[in-house]
Parts: C-alpha cells; sequence; structure tokens
C-alpha cells in the first residue's frame, strides 16, 4: 500500500494528523470535496438506471416531449467548462504529484470524481428535460450548494495560507467556486420560474408548437446543446438513407421560425417601416431591411467564427511547445506550502509538460471545429431565411405588376426568372460568406503578429508574398467568372442549334442533311471549346496560386532569415512559423472570392430594388369590396396564425389570405347591369389611350358578343373591364351580386403545370357531374382519352405538349366550370375547327351558360354566331363604333349589317370548304398526340427491361442489393470517363501528382534537417490550412458557381515519401549548404504544382470533347425508330445539364478529391513512419471513417436530388403565374397561388436546409476523428520520445497530422460529388450504346449512274415492313408497280400503314422481306446517303430551320440563285420573298415562325423542286394547311412536276381523285390497286366507302 495512499506516506510527518484543527489538514479538505461527488452518484445512478431503464423499455420518449427548462443552454455551457476545470485540476495534480515523494492520491482523486459527477449532472437533467420531471431537479441543486461550500473552504484555506495567484492551484479552485455558484444561481432560477418544489402551485408547460406537430422533422432548433453541436439528431436519418431513400415525406415540414411567410413578414415589415410621410417615393433600402430581419443570428455567427479562428491559432502554438519541451526537463518555479505539506506548481510550469499540451491541442481542435461548423450553420440557416422571404416579396410583387409592365417589355419573364434564380441566390450565397468580410482582417493581423514573435522581420517579408499575390487572386477570379459568361453564350447557342436538329430530324435524315447540321453544331462547340479552354486555364492557374503561395512564402523566410540573422531558427520556431502561414493563406485567397460575391450581392440588390419599385396595378376596391381579412384564412396551417398574432394583428397575413367579402350596394346601379363603363379612357403604360370614349353596358344573364377587325381593342375592352389597363378618366361599375371572380379565357391559352383535372377545376371543388357536363361541350372528352393516364396526366411546361386547339378547350372548360356569374370570352374559337367551334357554341355558351343564367362576354370574329347574341358591342379603332341587339343594328346601321352579310356569306363558303379540313385537323392534332403517347410507352418497356436486366446481374438478396448498390462507388463509370480523356493525359496526372507530393515532403525534410542542425533533434514542416477550411462553400453542391471547387482547390502542400535512412552526418555544415538545397526543392514544388493543375483541368477538357462529338454522332445518326421511342426533353437533357456538368464541374471535382485524398494518406505514411504504434490506433479510426463516409454518401446523394427536383416546380410556379397573371387576377385566386408558391419554397428550403445538416454531420464527425489522429499522434511520439526519437521528427508528425483534420472531410464531400456528377457520365454512356443506322450499304457509290432515278420507275415486290425487329410488321407482303411520270394516290384509314411506305422509299424503317426497285437499283443495297439524296419528300408538318431563306431551299450550297427564285416562283412564293429585307437571305426564325403555316408547306414544296428528283412523295402533305393553298399545291404538282413520278398519300381522298393509280391499303396490306374511276365505279370497294364517308 505504500505506494498508493490517500494522504501521502511522508515518514517524518503524519500526514493523517489533525493536531492543528481539521480544516487546517490539506489532505482532510481534500477528502471533504469528495462528498457532493459521492452524494450525486449515489442518488442518481439508482434514478437512472431503474427509472428510465423500465419507462424506456415502456414508452418511446416522442420527440414532442422535449422541454427546455430556462437557462438550458447556459447550463450546458457551464457544465462543459466545469469539464474543462476538472480536467485541467486533474492534470496539475498528476503533475504535482510527480515532484513529490510518494503518491498523495488527495491531489487528483477528488479532481476525477468531480469529472464523473459533473458528467452524471448533465446525463441526468438531459433525461429530466425530456420527461418533464422537474421535482428530481432538487438533486442537483442540492449538489451544487455542496460542492460550492466544499470548494469555497478549500479556497479559504488557501487564501488563509498564503496561497495565491501565482499558484496554478488555486486559480482552479477560485474557477470552481464561481462555476458551481453559477449553476447553483441557474438550478434557483428553474424553481423560480417553474415553481415545481416550494410553490404552492406548480407552473403547467406545454412545449412548443412545431413539436406538437408531428410533421416537424427538422429538430435543430429544439434539441439539447450537444446534440445541436454534433447534430447527433440527424443520426436516424442520415443512418437510415441506407435502407431505404430518404422521400419528401421523411424530411417533413419546416419549423415555423423557418417558414417563407414567418421570414416574409419579418422583412417585409423591415421594409415597410424605412417609408416616411415626407418622402413616400423615396425607396427603403433593402440592405436596412434585411440588416433588421436577420441581423442578430449573423452576429452570433460572427462570434462563433471569430472564437473557431482565435482557437485556431492554438494548434502551431502547441506543437511549438511540444517541440520546444520534448526532450528538456521542466523548470521547476513552484514551491512546497509548508502547511499542506505538497507541491504547488506554477501555471507556466503546467504548460511545459508535453502531454498535457498534447491533450489542451486535442481540445482546441474539437473546439475551434465546433465553434466552426456552428458559424458555418447559423449563416446558411440565416441564408435560407433569407431567400425564403425574398421569393415570397418578389411574388407578391409579381401578382401586383400592372399588365402593361408585362406587355410593354419593361419586365420581361426572363428577369423575372433571373431575379427568382440568379439574385436570391446571389444574396444568399452572399449572406454565407459576409462573417468571413470580418473574420478575416482579424485572423490576418493576429497571424502576423504571431510570426513576427517567432521569426522577426523576416517573417513579414514572407507575409508581404502572400500579401502582395492576393490580388494576382482576385484577378483570376473575375476572369473565371467572365469566360463562364461566356462559355454560357455559346452552350446556348449550341442547344439552340441541338434542338432544332432533333426536332427536325427525320426531315434531315429524308433529305441526307443529317452531316451538314452536324457540322454547324460541331463549329459552335469548337467555340464553346474555346472558352471552355480558356476556363480551364484560369482554374488551374487558380489552383497553382493557391498551392504555390505557401512554398514561396515559406522560401522568402526562411532564406531571408538567414541573410538577415545569420543564424537558422530553431526547429520549433521553423514548425510554427510554417503552420502559421498555412492559416495566414486561406483567408487571404478566400477574401477574393469573397469581395466578388459582395459585389455580385451589391447588384443583386439593386436589380431587386428596381423589381419592388415598379408600377403596380391600380387599386380596385370597387371589385374587391373591403380588404376584410377572416380567420378563416388561416384555418390551412394552424401554425401560422399563431406565429403571426404574437407580433402584430391578424390584419397581416400575407396581404389577405382569402377571398375577400362581399361589398354593400350601391344605390345607383340597376340590377339589370352587370358592368357598366361611362366614359373610359384607357391606356396601356404610354399616355396615349388605347381605348377611347368607351360607353357601355353589359347585360346580367344574357350573352354579349364584341366584335371588330383585327387589332380594334376588342381583348383590351375585356381587360380595361378587369381593371387591367390604366384608366385615364371614366369609371367602370361592377353590380354586387357579381361575384368577385370572372371567369376568363384568354385568347393565348395559359395552362398549369398540374393534371388536366387541376387545369380545369381550378382550386375549386370537385363536382363530378358538372365536370364531365363541361368536358363534353369543349369536346375534350376524346383527347382525354388519348393521354397515358386520363385526366390525371400532367400536361403543361413539363408536361405532355399539346396543340393549340387542345390547349384553348382547355382554357375554356376551365372559365366554364369556374362557379362565377360573369364569363368572358376571348376569342375562344380562333385555334378550333368548324365542328368544334360549333359544339362549344351550342353546348358550351348556349345551353351551359346561358341556362346557368350566367352573364357571358365572347370577342369572336365568327360572325355567324351574332344570330344567338342578346346583345351587340361592335368596335373599331379602339373605340364602340355600335352597341345594341342584332335588330337594333339592322334597322340603324344597315351598312354595317350589308358588311357583315358579305362577311357571313363568305365565311359559310368556306365552311362548306373547311368542313373537311377542319375535320381532320382536330383528327390530325390527336393523331400527333396519340403518336406521341404508344412510341413514349414502347420506349418505358424498353427502360424497364433494361433496368430489370441491370438489376439481375447484382445479388438477388433483395435487402442487400439496395444498401450494397446506393454505397457503392461507380469505379465504372469514372474509368470511361478518364479513358475518354486519352491515357497519356492520365499518366501524366498520376505521375505528376505523386512527383508533386513527393518534393513536398522532400521541402519538409529539408527544412527538418537544416534548422535540426542546430538544436540537436530534427523537426517536419506543418502545411496547414488551419481553421478556416471551406468557409460555406461547402454547400456549393447544388447551387453556386463553382464556389465549393475554388475553395476547395486549398492546396495543402504535404505529402509523405518516407526518407528512413536519416542521417546525422549534416549536424554543423554551414547555411550556404542547405539554402541553395531548398531553393531548388520549393522552386520544383511550385513548376510541379503549375504542372499538375494544368494536367488534371485538360485531362477533363479532352474527356468532354470526345463525349460531346461521340454523343453527337451517335444520336445525329441513330435510326428515326430511336427518335420516336425517346422522349425529346430525354435527349436534350444529355446535350445540356449532362454535357455542363461534364464540361465544368467534374474536374474541379476531381482535382480536389485526388490532391485530398493523396495529402491525408502522405500525412499518415509520415506519422506512421515517425511512431510506428500510431498504425495500432489508426485501424479502428479508419473503420469508423469509412462508415462515416459510406452512410454519408448515400444520404448526401437523396438530399441533393430532392433539393434539385424541389427547385424545379419552384421556379415553373413563378413563371407560370407571370404568364397568367390575367387570368389568375380575374379568377381573383392570388391567394391560392401565394399559398402554393409558400408551400413550394419551404418544401425546396427543407430539402436545402437538411443538405447543409448533413455536411455539417459529416464535417463535424470528420473533424473529430482528426483531431483524435492528432491526440494519438502526440501521444505516441511523446511516448516514444524517450526511446531515442529526436523531438524534430515529432514535429514532422504532429504538423502532419494536423493537415489530416482539414482534409478528411474534403475527400468524402469530393467523394459524393464525384459520384453524383458521374451520373452524368454514365446517362451520355448509355446513350453512345444506341445502334446508328447503316450508311454503307453493299454497293459502291461508283456503281451508281450519277443520274439516278432518270426514269422514275418503281417496282414494290413482296415488301414486308417494321419498324423494329421486336414490333410487329406494319406493312405485309406489298406487290406494286409504278410506271415512270405516273402520278400515284395512296390512300387507307389511319394506322393502315401509308405512311410507313414512303418511309420504306427511303430505307428509313426495318425492310426484312422483299424489296423496292427504282430504276433497276434495289433501294436497300444503297448507300443511305445517296439513296436519300437523290428523292424528295414533302413531309405533313413543314419544317423549317432559323437560318435564312436560302439555307432552308439549298443548305449544301450547290445550287444558282436563279434556280432557287424559279422554285419560290413555282410555290408562288416569289413575290412574298422579294417584299422582305434581303430577299433568299431574309431571315427565317426558329421552327420558321415568322411565316404561317400554309407558307412553310409552300417552302417545303420549293425545297423539294429545288431537289431535282424525278420521283416525289407527298406525304399527307396537305393536311395542315387552308383550301387556297392546298389548290396552289396540287396545281404546281400537277404542271411543274408534270414529268416526274408523285407519289401522293393522302389523308383526305378527295386530293386524289384526279390520280392515274390509286393504291388503297388496310391494315398493312395492298387491298386494292387501280385507276381512281374504276374504283369508283365499283359501288363496294374500299376506295368508293372512303369516298362516300369524306375519310
Amino acid at each position: 500500500m505504500a505506494g498508493l495512499s490517500f494522504c501521502g506516506n511522508n515518514v517524518t510527518k503524519n500526514a493523517y494528523s489533525v493536531d492543528t484543527g481539521m480544516l487546517n489538514n490539506g489532505c482532510f479538505v481534500d477528502a471533504l470535496n469528495l462528498v457532493p461527488h459521492v452524494f450525486l452518484l449515489f442518488i442518481t445512478f439508482p434514478i437512472l438506471f431503474i427509472g428510465w431503464g423500465s419507462q424506456s423499455s415502456k414508452v418511446q420518449i416522442h420527440h414532442n416531449t422535449w422541454l427546455h427548462f430556462p437557462g438550458h443552454n447556459l447550463r450546458w455551457i457551464l457544465t462543459f467548462t466545469l469539464l474543462f476545470v476538472h480536467v485541467c485540476e486533474i492534470a496539475e495534480g498528476i503533475v504535482s504529484n510527480k515532484q513529490m515523494d510518494t503518491n498523495h492520491l488527495h491531489l487528483f482523486m477528488p479532481a476525477f470524481m468531480g469529472f464523473i459527477a459533473a458528467t452524471t449532472s448533465v446525463v441526468y437533467y438531459h433525461n429530466i428535460e425530456t420527461s418533464n420531471f422537474p421535482k428530481l431537479l432538487l438533486a442537483l441543486f442540492i449538489y451544487w450548494v455542496l460542492a460550492f461550500i466544499t470548494k469555497s473552504i478549500k479556497l479559504w484555506k488557501f487564501a488563509e495560507y498564503g496561497v495565491g495567484v501565482l499558484h496554478l492551484r488555486f486559480c482552479i479552485t477560485a474557477l470552481l467556486v464561481v462555476l458551481y455558484g453559477l449553476l447553483m444561481a441557474v438550478e434557483i432560477n428553474v424553481i423560480r420560474v417553474r415553481r415545481y418544489v416550494f410553490f404552492a402551485n406548480p407552473q403547467k408547460v406545454k412545449p412548443p408548437e412545431d413539436l406538437q406537430d408531428l410533421g416537424v422533422r427538422f429538430l435543430q432548433p429544439f434539441v439539447n446543446l450537444l446534440s445541436k453541436a454534433t447534430y447527433w439528431w440527424m443520426n436516424p436519418l442520415i443512418i437510415g438513407a441506407h435502407k431505404r431513400p430518404i422521400e419528401l415525406k421523411k424530411i417533413g415540414k419546416l419549423p415555423i421560425a423557418m417558414r417563407a411567410l414567418t421570414n416574409y413578414l419579418k422583412l417585409k415589415d423591415a421594409y415597410e417601416d424605412q417609408r416616411n410621410a415626407e418622402d413616400p417615393e423615396k425607396a427603403p433600402s433593402i440592405w436596412r431591411s434585411m440588416y433588421r430581419a436577420f441581423g442578430r443570428p449573423i452576429l452570433l455567427s460572427s462570434t462563433f467564427r471569430y472564437l473557431a479562428d482565435l482557437l485556431g491559432f492554438a494548434g502551431p502554438l502547441c506543437i511549438y511547445g511540444i517541440v520546444e519541451h520534448l526532450n528538456k526537463k521542466p523548470v521547476k518555479e513552484g514551491s512546497v506550502v509548508p502547511y499542506f505539506e505538497v507541491y504547488f506548481m506554477s501555471s507556466n510550469e503546467l504548460l511545459q509538460n508535453t502531454s498535457v499540451l498534447a491533450v489542451l491541442l486535442f481540445l482546441a481542435l474539437v473546439l475551434q471545429r465546433t465553434f466552426l461548423q456552428a458559424s458555418y450553420y447559423v449563416t446558411i440557416e440565416t441564408g435560407i431565411n433569407l431567400r425564403g422571404a425574398l421569393l415570397a416579396m418578389i411574388y407578391n410583387k409579381i401578382l401586383r405588376l400592372s399588365t402593361s409592365n408585362m406587355s410593354m417589355g419593361e419586365m420581361t419573364l426572363g428577369q423575372i426568372n433571373n431575379l427568382v434564380a440568379i439574385e436570391t441566390n446571389q444574396l444568399m450565397w452572399f449572406l454565407f460568406l459576409c462573417p468571413n468580410l470580418w473574420a478575416m482582417p482579424v485572423q490576418i493581423v493576429m497571424g502576423v503578429i504571431l510570426l513576427y514573435y517567432l521569426l522577426g522581420t523576416s517573417a513579414l517579408i514572407g507575409a508581404s508574398v502572400i500579401v502582395l499575390l492576393a490580388p494576382v487572386q482576385y484577378l483570376i477570379a473575375t476572369k473565371l467568372a467572365d469566360t463562364q459568361k461566356s462559355t454560357l453564350d455559346q452552350s446556348t447557342e449550341r442547344l439552340k442549334k441541338t434542338t432544332e436538329i432533333l426536332k427536325g430530324i427525320k426531315l434531315l435524315k429524308l433529305y441526307a442533311w443529317e452531316n451538314i447540321f452536324c457540322d454547324s453544331v460541331e463549329d459552335t462547340r469548337g467555340k464553346e471549346l474555346t472558352s471552355l479552354r480558356t476556363f480551364a486555364l484560369y482554374t488551374s492557374m487558380s489552383i497553382f496560386m493557391n498551392a504555390a503561395i505557401p512554398i514561396a512564402a515559406v522560401l522568402v523566410t526562411f532564406v531571408s532569415h538567414a541573410l538577415i540573422n545569420k543564424s537558422k531558427p530553431s526547429s520549433s520556431e521553423a514548425f510554427a512559423a510554417l503552420a502559421l502561414f498555412h492559416i495566414l493563406v486561406t483567408p487571404l485567397f478566400l477574401l477574393s472570392t469573397v469581395v466578388r460575391f459582395a459585389v455580385k450581392a451589391m447588384v443583386s440588390v439593386q436589380k431587386l430594388g428596381e423589381f419592388l419599385q415598379s408600377d403596380e396595378i391600380g387599386d380596385d376596391s370597387w371589385r374587391n369590396g373591403d380588404m376584410s381579412v377572416s380567420l378563416e384564412a388561416c384555418k390551412k396551417h394552424p401554425g401560422t396564425t399563431k406565429a403571426i398574432n404574437r407580433k402584430q394583428p391578424l390584419l397581416y397575413q400575407m396581404d389577405n389570405y382569402e377571398q375577400p367579402a362581399r361589398r354593400p350596394l350601391r344605390p345607383n346601379e340597376t340590377e339589370d347591369v352587370a358592368v357598366k363603363v361611362n366614359g373610359g379612357f384607357f391606356t396601356w403604360g404610354s399616355n396615349l389611350s388605347t381605348l377611347s370614349d368607351i360607353n357601355i353596358c353589359i347585360p346580367t344573364g344574357q350573352l354579349t358578343m364584341i366584335v371588330g377587325q383585327v387589332g380594334c381593342g376588342k381583348s383590351s375592352l375585356l381587360l380595361a373591364m378587369l381593371g387591367e389597363m390604366q384608366t385615364l378618366s371614366g369609371k367602370v361599375y361592377w353590380s354586387n351580386k357579381n361575384r368577385y371572380s370572372v371567369g376568363y379565357a384568354t385568347q393565348k391559352s395559359w395552362l398549369l403545370n398540374a393534371t388536366v383535372e387541376d387545369n380545369i377545376t381550378f382550386g375549386s371543388p370537385f363536382n363530378k357531374q358538372r365536370y364531365k357536363t363541361v368536358i363534353d361541350a369543349c369536346s375534350l372528352q376524346p383527347d382525354v382519352d388519348l393521354l397515358p393516364f386520363g385526366d390525371q396526366t400532367e400536361i403543361g411546361e413539363r408536361g405532355i405538349n399539346l396543340s393549340g386547339g387542345q390547349r384553348q378547350r382547355i382554357c375554356v372548360a376551365r372559365a366554364l366550370y369556374q362557379n362565377t356569374n360573369i364569363v368572358f370570352l376571348d376569342d375562344p374559337f380562333s385555334a378550333l375547327d368548324i365542328h368544334l367551334s360549333d359544339h362549344l357554341m351550342q353546348e358550351g355558351i348556349l345551353k351551359f351558360l346561358q341556362d346557368d343564367k350566367r352573364t357571358v362576354v365572347l370577342v369572336t370574329h365568327k360572325l355567324q354566331y351574332l344570330i344567338h347574341a342578346d346583345w351587340i358591342i361592335a368596335m373599331k379603332d379602339g373605340s364602340v363604333l355600335r352597341e345594341g341587339t342584332l335588330k337594333d343594328i339592322q334597322t340603324h346601321d344597315v351598312e354595317l349589317y350589308e358588311h357583315w352579310k358579305t362577311l357571313m356569306n363568305r365565311q359559310d363558303q368556306e365552311l362548306e370548304k373547311d368542313t373537311e379540313i377542319d375535320n381532320c385537323q382536330t383528327a390530325l392534332e390527336r393523331k400527333t398526340l396519340r403518336r406521341a403517347f404508344y412510341s413514349r410507352e414502347a420506349k418505358n418497356q424498353v427502360d424497364d427491361d433494361e433496368e430489370e436486366e441491370e438489376e439481375e446481374e447484382e445479388e438477388d438478396d433483395n435487402m442487400s442489393t439496395t444498401t450494397s448498390r446506393r454505397s457503392k462507388i461507380p469505379w465504372r463509370v469514372c474509368w470511361q470517363y478518364l479513358s475518354s480523356g486519352g491515357f497519356l493525359m492520365v499518366f501524366l496526372m498520376v505521375f505528376s501528382k505523386l512527383l508533386k507530393h513527393s518534393v513536398m515532403v522532400a521541402i519538409d525534410y529539408w527544412l527538418a534537417e537544416w534548422t535540426a542542425n542546430g538544436d540537436g533533434p530534427v523537426n517536419g514542416t506543418a502545411y496547414d490550412d488551419g481553421p478556416v477550411n471551406g468557409t460555406a462553400n461547402d454547400d456549393a453542391n447544388g447551387y453556386a458557381p463553382d464556389f465549393g471547387n475554388v475553395t476547395r482547390d486549398f492546396v495543402n502542400a504535404s505529402a509523405a515519401a518516407v526518407f528512413s535512412n536519416r542521417t546525422n552526418s549534416a549536424a554543423g555544415l554551414p547555411d550556404s549548404y542547405y539554402v541553395p538545397v531548398f531553393i531548388i526543392l520549393c522552386g520544383a514544388g511550385i513548376a510541379l504544382c503549375l504542372i499538375t493543375s494544368l494536367t488534371v483541368e485538360f485531362l477533363g477538357l479532352s474527356a468532354a470533347t470526345n463525349l460531346h462529338h461521340n454523343l453527337l454522332n451517335k444520336i445525329i445518326h441513330a435510326p428515326i425508330r430511336f427518335f420516336d421511342v425517346t422522349p425529346l426533353g430525354q435527349i436534350l437533357n444529355r446535350f445540356s445539364a449532362d454535357t455542363n456538368i461534364i464540361d465544368q464541374h467534374i474536374p474541379p471535382t476531381l482535382e480536389s478529391l485526388t490532391r485530398s485524398t493523396l495529402l491525408c494518406l502522405s500525412a499518415i505514411g509520415v506519422i506512421a513512419f515517425v511512431t510506428p504504434s500510431f498504425l495500432i490506433a489508426l485501424i479502428p479510426l479508419a473503420v469508423s471513417f469509412y462508415f462515416i463516409q459510406k452512410y454519408f454518401r448515400v444520404a448526401s446523394k437523396d438530399l441533393q436530388d430532392l433539393d434539385d427536383s424541389t427547385q424545379l416546380p419552384l421556379l415553373c410556379h413563378f413563371s407560370e403565374t407571370a404568364e397568367g397573371l390575367t387570368t389568375i387576377r380575374a379568377f381573383r385566386h392570388e391567394s391560392r397561388f401565394k399559398q402554393k408558391m409558400l408551400e413550394l419554397t419551404d418544401t425546396n428550403n427543407t430539402a436545402y436546409l437538411f443538405l447543409s445538416a448533413a455536411n455539417r454531420w459529416l464535417e463535424v464527425r470528420t473533424d473529430y476523428l482528426g483531431a483524435v489522429i492528432v491526440l494519438t499522434a502526440a501521444v505516441a511520439s511523446i511516448w516514444s520520445s524517450g526511446k531515442n526519437l529526436p523531438s524534430s521528427m515529432v514535429g514532422l508528425g504532429l504538423t502532419y497530422a494536423l493537415t489530416v483534420t482539414n482534409y478528411l472531410n474534403w475527400v468524402v464531400r469530393n467523394l459524393a460529388d464525384l459520384e453524383v456528377q458521374m451520373a452524368a457520365v454514365k446517362k451520355v454512356n448509355s446513350f453512345l450504346s444506341t445502334e446508328s443506322e447503316n450508311y454503307e450499304g453493299s454497293m459502291d457509290t461508283t456503281q451508281v449512274p450519277e443520274d439516278w432515278p432518270q426514269h422514275g420507275e418503281i417496282k414494290i415486290q413482296d415488301l414486308c415492313v417494321r419498324y423494329d425487329p421486336l414490333l410487329k410488321p406494319v406493312l405485309k407482303h406489298v406487290n406494286a408497280y409504278i410506271n415512270p411520270g405516273q402520278k400515284v394516290g395512296i390512300c387507307g384509314r389511319t394506322g393502315s400503314g401509308k405512311s410507313s411506305l414512303s418511309l420504306a422509299f427511303f430505307n428509313m424503317v426495318d425492310v426484312f422481306e422483299g424489296r423496292i426497285i427504282i430504276d433497276g437499283i434495289d433501294i436497300c443495297k444503297l448507300p443511305l446517303q445517296t439513296l436519300r439524296s437523290r428523292l424528295s419528300i414533302i413531309l405533313q408538318d413543314p419544317v423549317l430551320f432559323s437560318g435564312s431563306i436560302r439555307f432552308n431551299l439549298d443548305p449544301e450550297r450547290t445550287c444558282t440563285d436563279d434556280r432557287l427564285w424559279e422554285a419560290l416562283e413555282i410555290a408562288q412564293l416569289k413575290n412574298m420573298v422579294k417584299a422582305l429585307s434581303g430577299g433568299l437571305d431574309a431571315v427565317v426564325t426558329e421552327g420558321g415562325e415568322n411565316f404561317s403555316v400554309g407558307q412553310r408547306q409552300l417552302f417545303c414544296l420549293a425545297r423539294a423542286f429545288v431537289r431535282k428528283s424525278s420521283i416525289l412523295i407527298m406525304d399527307e402533305a396537305t393536311a395542315s394547311i387552308d383550301m387556297a393553298t392546298e389548290n396552289v399545291l396540287q396545281k404546281v404538282v400537277m404542271t411543274a412536276f408534270a414529268d416526274r413520278t408523285v407519289v401522293t398519300i393522302a389523308h383526305l381522298v378527295s386530293s386524289i381523285l384526279e390520280a392515274e393509280q390509286v393504291l388503297v391499303f388496310s391494315a398493312g396490306q395492298l387491298v386494292e390497286c387501280d385507276s381512281a374511276v374504276n374504283l369508283l365505279a365499283q359501288q363496294d370497294s374500299l376506295f368508293s366507302v372512303l369516298v362516300r364517308t369524306h375519310k
């Protein structure tokens, strides 16, 4: 027992004697201190184990029981401080004990028990808090009182015996007294507030509202402090992601305080408060409102940031201490105080103990990382809140924008989309970064002072290098931004061309023009690659600067030190200085980025300000009644009202959440007038009135029609009544019976991105009977039946593309379905054919609306409907020409009536012609729709098959499959990517990287040799980039212009090449020996930095070049079937989003990943070389690292997908609102749309918040791992130091250990990013495996005569055709013979195989039996290029490309101008083209939108004529054009093509009645073949049946 006795066993004096009084025995006082600790442990352990043991097994404590007692955070902070002080006390006790002759347990035993008791207290408290059982807190209260008393006695005794501030133990005891006192005060406060004891009525407390709502899953604001700091509450989510993907349900909704509405109200208040009475015009400052609304969290974050930065300097200082004191005996500065008979040490002495320093280093690292992550989290949360508020603010403004703003082009949709997508994000990013603005200067100043203290003037010279190079970095950063812009322009241009090619792919293939168009895309891509090359150059320069600056600074510092001081620094100084340099480089590098973002933020704020100040629509209170707000508004989401009520009266809910109440009657209105306009002058913004002197009445419950020529102001009149135009003078009166909303169908149809049903019901309750009636009235049923999911199919921007007529009918259906008293229809017939118009007029307007006694205002051009009108308003040039019934007009204005009559007659004649065409127009729309779907379904089946195959390749065990599949890294794809970059580049990259890292280690090692030369043991470098890694960029995942990459490019210059054969022979050599080698090594290091950064970027560039080139060629040469089954959007995605990722995102990620991985490996290598025992500790660390990264990668990918997928609907909602403003306002649906916008914003913000919380989760964990690595490395080296390990090697090991902390999380983050980005490569590769068409053919081009086909004789022998080997044949055993120059018609019902035959002539489909022989040559043997370039075809849909007219007629540039003019003359377009500016070089816009459909079809005719082919095929060419154009076409074909063979595929039998031969198809078989006359003579022939039924 002699070894271990509580009071020590000093022989000379009895340690246990209490002669002088009990309290005067120091050992007894220490024993007394044990009492409270033991008391607490005895009381709490049973409660913890028994109470909670039984409870947790029965009841799962749900998170809504998380209550925070008052002083919750303060208590946690005090407890942690207490733990820290206890650690110091234990350390002090142990070190003092070593100075004594025998062991004195009482020096550290009570401290150790205190540590355990403090830990227990916080666990105990947490459990009480979660179960809301405050009475049990009494035990803690007693503990704090007892501890306070015993510690005070000890302090009093110290003071009595003259132990003072110089002695460390006195300071520690004093601190403990203060802490226990404060904790006691916290406990008293809880009693005061909660009154759980000593008071008669304890206070009942409910948990926060959010926690009562089980939908809230984001618990960061509600968990305890420890869980907040380590993101412990995220564990179930992140680990669960492994089993099943994270879905939107799983992340729930946002807590009230983070919802967009709450933040919008905060920001709006701050904004509106600034408006003052004296100067109402002055715009409020957005900066100030942002500061008022969100200033506090930013200050909090900055505080965390300062703390983290200051703690960051602990790393270099601790290394300095450890290396300095490793092999020296500590100097005794303490003394033995007589009465206590124990040793008291001074503060200084403790800090000379290396083990203590190692523990301090560990704690400093943990704290620094915790603060840093807390700072990031707070800024990110604030940034997200700000974005939500800004979006709501912009949206509110959009809903109030004056229509003239939109139509006069002051505010384009593009600008609004930019505000939403770009400007708000810029501001959010600025917030993420703004703590850096004031944290960095402090950090730089501190760093320079410390450097100066270590190395003197030479340090300042070195630091000046860093400062001088900072502007260069700024320059590079701005250049990068510019290049990115130009790249963007080029890629937009390339995408436009690619889209055109894909839309017109059928025509390109039929005319054999693929290669011409392909080359033009390649051209643009070439330009894009040039700017990408510049981009790559600047990126690699930026990476290079970050890598080279620290080396350069170190080089300058040490060389100048050798020259100025003529002495070498000690190794401890050298290493601390190196570590400091790396801390300094980060803020200087980041500063350039932050400044750039600040500039961008200023621009964004300016744009936002202008937008918020733009004109608003007039206040039409006459229609709203009084904007009073009822409570009903907020029933939808119970949270809101309460959240807001605390701050202001209810009137404020997002401007009025629901429909306004009706207003009282106005006496002067008569009941039979629904709307009345008196002396109205209205304008669209400029002061010229568009409508002048309008005096009209709209009778209630009647049908009013507004007629007049195009552009006379009919639509404007409707909008003026709706209050959309600016009123110059006059009044619009609405009668009170008419509900506040108006059913309104615009001329340009507007659809929501929603199902057909949602588009029609438009927020009204669903009534089956009514819905069906409306659908029938608008003849939508046949169209709905064609859709894949009926009326539940998504339509709109992102859904299925409907034709104009279908869209318009849905809009009319929406106006009919809404239960409004007034319906405004703005030219609903414009895109409909005659049958649909009649049906809509009869069923919809006359029957459905009139039965309901609704007031209808109809704008139309179809005068034949005037007979149905109860009231007619005739407009001319912006004013009313006549108003009255048809009878009035007939009697009073005969001239007008006659004019109408002639027009009506003309319309009737057209009607007779039209019926045929129109019928088919609708049929045609439906046909295109049907084609779109069938092909898509087929494609889906193919997709499913592929997926199934993939799944089968993996293991069968289902559960493990998903798990293993989701956590596997796609190595194969990575390899495909690298190999497409070229093997030479890959080799160069790997080689130069390895070489660079070896040189880095050599520099460190040489420096160690050089500095150690003076002081015996040798030392190595910290290339540590200190505390500030990655500031906020880390959420650069989804958004932000490459910010993440830039910051990651923070190169840490260290790697491990192991020099095992250390020689000490170097000792005593002069500086002249070391300096040149040092300079050479640093120079090599800098050069290699440049080479590696260039190789990676250019490897990426060559991969991007090759992938895009192959993709384009594959797709353009794919068979036509591929385009039928693959949706256009999917192909375009490969060219837009995926190509963009491959071009710009993969290379920096790859660079960053390789660098951080090599750094970590080299560091671990160096530590293991210095202290091999470290490898034992490495095993558990490696295992935990493996699991952390595995879980994180899966979860991060899911959250990233959620963030991306929730962002799109939000942006779409904004743009569709801006497009449909008039409709939304007419229907008075603003509040519903606001509600939807708030929901979408919150959903996206939830995803983004979880994503950034997951990043914090990862970083906290990897940072703690890094801290453990530093601790183990330090402990291992201190233990080994006795065994002949030079202190310099310890320095080398430690400084390398410090680098690991910074890089571990980058390894994981980059891995996760790379995995997401590699998906793009995978998608592109999946398209590279498509089959190409066989362009070669079995004949040589030379064997085909130049002028083939000379005659145009066609033999079809036993022809069988199918679209795909998997599908049924579409033509079966067809035999026919066509004489040269014959005019042949082909007809048959829909789907009988007519069009397939036309494709067979061009070998576009799979001819698997039989053959087609043209002028003696079997076409299947010809090379495709030859075959297709010798025939001509006119397709059903006219396709024009953007460019010039000349380019559209002759892209190959082979014809003379005369030939082109001749072709235009034949097509009867010559005069029109002549009138255009530029003639043949006149511009054709995208898709030929600047010509009418008929003109486009005639251009296609001219195009076919330019190619002098003896065979012309017309595939339903007249289907989409009017009678007049069709007659022209027929005439031209008969005359200009008189000597050529013409095959007409007819959708209308009437067009082939003159044909010399008619082929009639049915179900893929040729059933009749004879001249038209003969076939008509046979009554029962299919042909005559078709003619009779008008098919």
